[in-house]
């Protein structure tokens, strides 16, 4: 029995214990966006270097690995015939192509500044490239993989969607001064994470839905997410010329997280157990009501719907 539904509709279960749709759910599309990065500082956190630079691991990290995700999903469409997943798989590849394009125009933008990214970014091309590629497998082997990396996505997806609810309720990230262009980006791309926060669940357990492979693709990403975010940011610290930072980089992290200004760092801790949770599915995450009033009224997305 199916006792969690993401749409308003009764769930249908076909033999292969797919889920379907029974009734039109939000539409999942891409949202045009502009901005204007002039004036943002290095340190657009004020007085928060590694607040600053654990938001900088996303502009970092997810272009590729968004791409990547997004080259998974168009993999994956041909193989989902329930026409409304389908559709919801489509605009989910959309929205992915536009937040990594964002996020590297903020890339960009740091590294005119001269902050020294390269070294992260050719680590995470390297990783995308090698580990995460088609590799050339015989048509039965290449399904496997396909549903492997769909099943890490799908539970990177569950963080993303964590830490998007968290960013659109962030108000400490205000109060802190956090230039509004930067600010914007982050909440845009939460509140899209938290709108399609069930789609890469969904199609994972369409195309496959082991638990078996649930479980060991949610502990590796859980683990490589933590190396990269932690090996990146630290990184960054410990390159940042600023006089006022701390000496300690774990300890201003923990610091952050404490006083609100980053998502806790036991994140890995007391996600990882809800996901893995047999009943679990990630319509149980976030509000989707907070999320569409954001997107709403976002700058940048009023900006390229002018635009547009």
């Amino acid at each position: 029995m199916l006792r969690f539904w993401p749409f308003g509709g009764t769930p249908v279960v076909d033999p292969r214990g797919a889920r379907r749709y029974g009734e039109e759910a939000q539409a999942i599309a891409a949202r045009d966006v502009e901005f204007d990065w002039s004036g943002v500082p290095r340190h657009y956190i004020p007085g928060e270097v590694m607040a600053t630079h654990i938001i900088n691991v996303m502009h970092l990290v997810l272009p590729e690995g968004e791409r990547a995700m997004a080259r998974t999903l168009a993999e994956v469409l041909p193989l989902i015939e329930d026409p409304r997943l389908h559709e919801e798989v489509v605009g989910f590849i959309g929205q992915e192509a536009v937040h990594a394009s964002s996020h590297e125009g903020a890339r960009e933008h740091l590294a005119s500044l001269g902050v020294d990214i390269e070294p992260v970014v050719r680590t995470v091309e390297w990783l995308v490239d090698r580990v995460l590629g088609e590799h050339g497998l015989p048509e039965r082997a290449r399904h496997a993989w396909l549903c492997e990396r769909l099943g890490l996505f799908a539970a990177m997806e569950h963080y993303t969607a964590v830490v998007g609810e968290w960013l659109l309720d962030a108000g400490e990230l205000e109060r802190r001064g956090m230039h509004p262009t930067m600010l914007d980006l982050i909440r845009w791309h939460g509140a899209e994470e938290v709108e399609h926060r069930n789609v890469a669940f969904d199609a994972f357990q369409y195309v496959d839905g082991g638990y078996a492979r649930r479980v060991r693709t949610a502990l590796l990403a859980s683990l490589t997410l933590a190396a990269v975010f932690l090996g990146s940011a630290r990184y960054l610290y410990r390159h940042d010329p600023a006089e006022h930072k701390g000496r300690s980089w774990w300890r201003e992290l923990l610091s952050a997280s404490a006083r609100g200004v980053i998502p806790p760092a036991t994140i890995f801790l007391t996600e990882l157990p809800k996901y893995l949770n047999p009943r679990f599915h990630p319509s149980q995450l976030g509000s989707m009501d907070a999320a569409i009033r954001y997107l709403a009224r976002s700058p940048a997305a009023n900006a390229g719907a002018v635009a547009g």
